[in-house]
C-alpha cells in the first residue's frame, strides 16, 4: 500500500488530502471519501485504506481546512465513538454550528481542485471517478455527481443527511443531472431518511437517466456504517460493500 498527504489548491486555502492507492504502476480508478461531520480522522484514513486494497486510488480530503481542520471525538468508555444522538446539548450543538459552516457550493468548489491535482498522481486513472460518502459526506456525494457527470459516474451515499429540502437547489433536484450509478445505503431508524424523504429521493432518481440502488437496512441507525460508532452495524455495512465494490469495478 501507497500512501501520502498532500495540499491542493483551492479558491479558499490549501486542502490537506490523505490518498492510499495500491503498490504498482497502475493506473487505479480514483475514488474520493467525502467525510461526515466529526470531520478528518484516522477512522476515515482506515476506511481510506480499506477501499484502497480493492484496487482503488482513494483520496479523502479535509473539507474543513478553511477552519483549521478541526475534527470532532466523543467517545464511551469502551471506546467506541458516540452517535450524534447520545451527545449532550452543547456538544451536538458546537458539532452541528461548525459542519454548517460547510455549504454544499464549497465542497463542490473543493471537488473540482481536487480532481484537478488527484488526476496527476503518477498511477491514478484519469477515467471516470467514483465517490462515496458518510453523512453530510452522503449529501455532497448527490450534489457533486449531478455537478460532474462526465467524471462521477459511481457515487455512494452511507445514511446520508438532508438529501431533500424545500430549496430550489435541494440535493434529490439533481438527479436528472446524474450519469452512471449511485448507492443508497439507508438505516430504517435514521430519523434523516424517514419515509417520505426516501421515497422523494426515489421518485426523483426513477426519472433520471441514472441507475440507482437502494438498500434500507433494518434496525439500523444515523452512523451504522462508521466500524468504531456505537450504532455500528456490521452485516449492513458488508452488505453496502459488497454491493459499492461491484458497483465501482462495473462503472470505472
Amino acid at each position: 500500500m501507497k500512501e501520502q498527504t498532500f495540499l491542493v489548491k483551492t479558491p479558499d486555502g490549501k486542502m490537506e488530502t490523505f490518498l492510499a492507492m495500491p503498490e504498482g504502476d497502475g493506473p487505479y480508478p480514483s475514488v474520493v471519501l467525502f467525510m461526515d461531520i466529526w470531520g478528518m480522522r484516522e477512522q476515515l484514513r482506515e476506511i481510506t485504506r480499506f477501499v484502497a486494497a480493492e484496487g482503488f486510488a482513494c483520496a479523502a480530503p479535509s473539507l474543513y481546512y478553511r477552519w483549521g481542520n478541526n475534527h470532532f471525538d466523543y467517545r464511551h468508555a469502551d471506546g467506541t465513538t458516540k452517535s450524534i444522538f447520545t451527545l449532550s446539548e452543547d456538544d451536538r450543538q458546537q458539532m452541528l454550528d461548525y459542519g454548517s459552516q460547510l455549504t454544499d457550493d464549497m465542497a463542490t468548489s473543493d471537488t473540482a481542485a481536487l480532481m484537478g491535482h488527484l488526476r496527476g498522481i503518477d498511477g491514478v486513472s484519469r477515467g471516470y471517478a467514483g465517490s462515496f460518502g458518510y453523512c453530510m459526506g452522503g449529501r455532497h456525494v448527490v450534489k457533486i455527481a449531478a455537478t460532474y457527470p462526465d467524471i462521477f459516474r459511481a457515487n455512494a451515499s452511507f445514511h446520508g443527511t438532508f438529501l431533500v429540502s424545500d430549496h430550489p437547489d435541494s440535493p434529490h433536484l439533481g438527479a436528472p443531472d446524474i450519469q452512471g450509478e449511485v448507492y443508497f445505503g439507508m438505516g430504517e431508524k435514521d430519523p434523516f431518511t424517514p419515509p417520505d424523504v426516501i421515497n422523494t429521493v426515489k421518485q426523483a432518481f426513477d426519472a433520471g437517466p441514472a441507475k440507482a440502488i437502494y438498500s434500507i437496512h433494518a434496525d439500523t441507525d444515523h452512523g451504522y456504517a462508521i466500524p468504531d460508532r456505537d450504532v455500528y452495524n456490521k452485516d449492513a455495512t458488508d452488505a453496502d460493500w459488497k454491493a459499492v465494490f461491484a458497483m465501482f469495478r462495473r462503472v470505472l
